[in-house]
């Protein structure tokens, strides 16, 4: 059996037995209850940190695309699921190669995006479409040497918090009356080898590309950033457009990222998407602390009340900007 039929088979036997649970489930949990168990899963033991385009970044996206089947999303793959497949370069850049060569020695050759779609319910509006994306790879596991014994890389602030956030953030949506605007919720695979889930997408979108009136990519949120005042959030390009500043506005607890220096907004699949002329940026509120990109990122270490209290923020702006007209826009010389 090939690996790639292996894996299918073994993701569709997930999503079956993920879906079962979610409907065995009496009525469904409060919003704290959703997140804490997103959190647990997705960084848990069992996916082994969601190393990217390996067979745990595939049970990540499974466990994503049942959730959205679940909350009542309809497909937004290709070929009619949930799932979307990306082949990887084949070889793969040198340098990516060595990067990798201090991880597990798997095949890395496709990588996996999970995509659904709630469809706008103003006839006039419904072909504008606003975009809520993060990436469901991280690190994976590290390769043992004489001096070092393996390692699991867990990925809680990065980035299972953000892929939380998404889907909180689309439970909210799809309950109660329906937005305006389509929304389409994406989590990407192998950002951390170069944005290839994001890439894929690109050229084969669920939508017209020029529909898309906004990406919100979230990322690392699960802890509170002590540059800011409690509560804040900080948006990546900031000054680059007139989204953050419009969202703030209308509630959302966003500022300018204070660690300009950093360059996040060119780290995240936001920027695949504005080289193509999407309004995208990244919501977050990483500090710099010590454990990224460490095994230590854990769930133990993720602030769940600041990570409720910044879904619970952003829920209400974020439905505005999926039932308003109003469309954003790059600055003079804002778009990369």
């Amino acid at each position: 059996m090939s690996r790639n039929r292996w894996w299918l088979q073994r993701g569709a036997l997930l999503l079956f037995a993920v879906v079962s649970g979610l409907q065995a489930q009496a009525p469904a949990g409060s919003l704290v209850t959703a997140i804490r168990s997103d959190m647990e899963h997705l960084a848990g033991s069992e996916l082994r940190g969601r190393g990217s385009a390996t067979h745990d970044e595939y049970l990540a996206a499974s466990y994503v695309a049942a959730q959205l089947h679940a909350i009542g999303l309809r497909p937004g793959a290709p070929d009619g699921t949930y799932l979307q497949q990306v082949a990887l370069p084949d070889p793969l850049p040198a340098a990516i190669q060595q990067r990798l060569a201090a991880f597990e020695a798997v095949p890395r050759t496709v990588t996996w995006n999970a995509i659904g779609i709630l469809p706008g319910a103003d006839p006039e509006l419904a072909h504008q479409v606003v975009l809520l994306t993060a990436h469901l790879d991280h690190l994976g596991v590290s390769r043992a040497t004489v001096t070092q014994p393996s390692h699991v890389y867990y990925g809680a602030d990065d980035d299972a918090s953000g892929v939380t956030a998404v889907l909180a953030l689309a439970r909210n949506l799809a309950s109660g009356q329906r937005p305006a605007r389509t929304v389409v919720v994406a989590c990407f695979g192998s950002e951390e080898l170069g944005s290839y889930g994001a890439r894929g997408f690109l050229r084969q979108p669920p939508v017209p590309l020029q529909s898309i009136v906004a990406n919100l990519e979230f990322e690392m949120l699960g802890r509170p950033d002590p540059a800011l005042a409690p509560g804040m959030l900080w948006l990546t390009g900031f000054e680059r457009t007139n989204l953050g500043a419009t969202l703030a506005a209308h509630g959302a607890p966003l500022v300018a990222d204070p660690h300009p220096q950093q360059g996040f907004f060119q780290r995240s699949d936001n920027l695949t998407l504005a080289r193509d002329g999407i309004v995208a940026q990244t919501i977050s509120s990483f500090g710099l602390h010590t454990d990224y990109h460490q095994p230590t990122d854990t769930v133990a270490r993720i602030d769940m009340n600041h990570l409720i209290q910044a879904i619970t923020a952003l829920a209400p702006p974020i439905r505005w900007l999926a039932n308003t007209s109003w469309r954003p826009q790059w600055n003079p010389n804002g778009k990369p």
